[in-house]
């Protein structure tokens, strides 16, 4: 007997249709004899849930101290979350004796995150920098910083980029490697900041009056720190004046508190100068007219 070409015979039916039979019978007992594993998998995979659960609720609990930016916070939770369920999924294929399905889940995700790695390097560096930025705090929201060639007032921070508002009024998004990497001054985190003036005087001023009425014009202004006292150096004989520095330091709420109070004391100081007699020259040349006689050089020409 055949049936399209195929030998039909007695034993051949008898064999053609026991194969699958068989087969059925393994696929069937292999079922039964894993249950037990399925069923412990399967609970195990049911406990790291709520395990996972808890990991995220006690992730919170620590970020709360340790960083104020809720997208950070939400972002840990998340990945503890999904990194402990992960812990359990791989227990659970273990028991179901699946070790090299693990072995390549993990080849694969250590594949891709290379390629990741290196497809958004610079992404990656800004976000890691943003998230270090958020516990660390180096600067926060309102404070006055200096980076590079900008200065101003922080105004936001993200994962990737920190807004920054300028003095003049300019916005400049600044990505959080660059933050992290280049030199930053933080004006706010210390608030006492010295103020520097050069002045000069004339060469027939009484030296220890002008020290005296220069540090009296300035011991009164606002802001001042009293605590700390006020520096006062002659520097130099310079062509017209003798020159010298005053220093004193003042509290440092803002860019324009800081140069009102330098201001402030300019104002003051040639006040008092002019009230003692105390000049401030200007610059002065004198020519030789013996010598300008000699070389045939008229006034005009001088």
């Amino acid at each position: 007997m055949t049936f399209l070409g195929i030998d039909l015979s007695p034993e051949k039916y008898e064999y053609l249709v026991n194969i699958p039979r068989e087969k059925l019978f393994s696929w069937l007992e292999a079922g039964i004899a894993i249950l037990p594993n399925f069923a412990v998998a399967l609970i195990t995979l049911l406990m790291f849930y709520p395990i996972a659960k808890v990991a995220k609720w006690g992730a919170g609990k620590i970020l709360w101290r340790k960083s104020d930016n809720i997208v950070v916070k939400e972002l840990c939770k998340n990945l503890v979350f999904l990194i402990v369920l992960m812990i359990g999924v791989f227990s659970a294929l273990e028991i179901l004796n699946l070790e090299k399905t693990v072995a390549s889940l993990l080849a694969g995700a250590g594949v891709i995150g290379l390629a990741l790695g290196f497809a958004f390097q610079e992404i990656a560096s800004n976000f890691v920098s943003g998230v270090i930025i958020s516990f660390r705090k180096p600067y926060q929201i309102g404070d006055i910083i200096k980076i590079q060639s900008y200065e101003g007032s922080v105004k936001s921070i993200d994962l990737r980029y920190t807004s920054l508002v300028t003095f003049e009024g300019l916005e400049v998004i600044i990505p959080n490697k660059n933050m992290m990497t280049e030199i930053l001054t933080n004006y706010t985190t210390t608030p006492e900041r010295r103020v520097e003036l050069n002045v000069g005087v004339a060469y027939d001023s009484d030296l220890e009056k002008v020290e005296r009425v220069t540090k009296t014009a300035v011991e009164n202004l606002q802001g001042k720190i009293k605590d700390i006292p006020t520096d006062f150096f002659y520097t130099s004989f310079a062509d017209s004046a003798i020159t010298f520095t005053l220093r004193f330091w003042v509290t440092y709420p803002g860019q324009n508190n800081f140069n009102r109070s330098k201001h402030e004391a300019i104002i003051k100081i040639k006040k008092a100068f002019d009230e003692n007699g105390i000049n401030i020259p200007f610059p002065i040349q004198t020519a030789d007219m013996s010598m300008a006689i000699k070389q045939g050089i008229t006034i005009a020409q001088l």
